[in-house]
């Protein structure tokens, strides 16, 4: 009985392990803060951490502890609680240029032909990276810092629409859809 007891527990264990194994993480910025005490100074670590499948699914988390390795724990902890898919085109690009904001923190996402490459700064680049993005061109205006550039990625990707949701809103055929913007596009040459 107790063996099979911890034969079930190393078994769990092992499962929770090939889960989290799915997952990619990035430390994208760990800070240092103190806190000045009588006897000198207190030092405490914020970490924050970018995970991602490389599938489509992606999520950030933010952590704080004394010690280094425990920030990035609760941060990675964080970041599984909090994934949201984002629809790729091709498992590579974007399916349309995007724009998104948080405070001061403005990006632009643009989809870019295959061969391209992730063209973005150290934030964005991690969050994309994690995602499963291949083909991307990203730019960054205002706020350089990493909080404010990963929330603002996060709030472009969220807007990020497939054609399939697209058509599901609308009540059409995928094939419908795409062929009206083909159509359109053509019509639009012949004026």
């Amino acid at each position: 009985m107790a063996g099979e007891r911890e034969r079930g527990g190393r078994e769990r264990s092992r499962d929770r392990e090939e889960r989290d194994s799915e997952f990619v993480d990035k430390l994208v910025h760990i800070n240092r803060v103190a806190k000045v005490v009588k006897g000198g100074k207190r030092f405490g670590f914020a970490a924050l951490v970018v995970i991602g499948d490389q599938k489509g699914r992606v999520g950030f988390g933010h952590g704080k502890a004394r010690e280094v390795p425990e920030a990035i724990r609760k941060a990675t902890d964080s970041a599984k609680r909090n994934l949201t898919r984002v629809p790729l085109r091709e498992g590579r690009t974007l399916h349309h240029d995007i724009a998104g904001r948080h405070g001061a923190g403005k990006v632009y996402l643009r989809a870019a032909p295959p061969g391209t490459g992730i063209i973005a700064g150290g934030p964005m680049r991690a969050v994309f990276e994690t995602l499963g993005i291949q083909d991307v061109v990203a730019k960054s205006i205002g706020s350089s810092n990493p909080y404010n550039m990963v929330r603002a990625t996060f709030n472009a990707l969220k807007h990020q629409d497939s054609p399939r949701s697209v058509a599901a809103r609308r009540n059409l055929k995928v094939s419908v859809l795409q062929s009206r913007r083909v159509g359109g596009d053509a019509e639009a040459a012949a004026d």
